[in-house]
């Protein structure tokens, strides 16, 4: 199955987000662009965290560093609860 790719002009200008906010979170390792004959695209995968990060960076003003730093302790949180979610099963098993 081949990937979707989303050509990051044509969403900037429908998003009205500027390009430079997706190069930005490229280079902090949040998102993966390609390049795909000669035009900047990333993975249609990737749609819903870009849309949640410009969320965060337009309407929220949270700079870059701490879009990282929400991301990663969102992950941190969700890993916990599939950890809790695994044990409340394990006990299950011993009731």
């Amino acid at each position: 199955m081949q990937d979707e790719f989303i050509i990051i002009n044509d969403y900037c200008k429908h998003s009205n987000i500027e390009p430079d906010f997706i190069l930005m979170l490229n280079e902090d390792g949040l998102i993966d662009i390609e390049t795909i004959n000669e035009t900047s695209c990333f993975p249609a995968t990737q749609l819903n965290e870009i849309e949640r990060y410009a969320h965060l960076y337009y309407d929220l003003s949270i700079n870059i560093a701490g879009i990282d730093a929400i991301r990663h302790l969102l992950k941190r949180v969700e890993d916990m609860q599939t950890r809790i979610r695994e044990m409340e099963n394990e006990l299950k098993f011993y009731r």
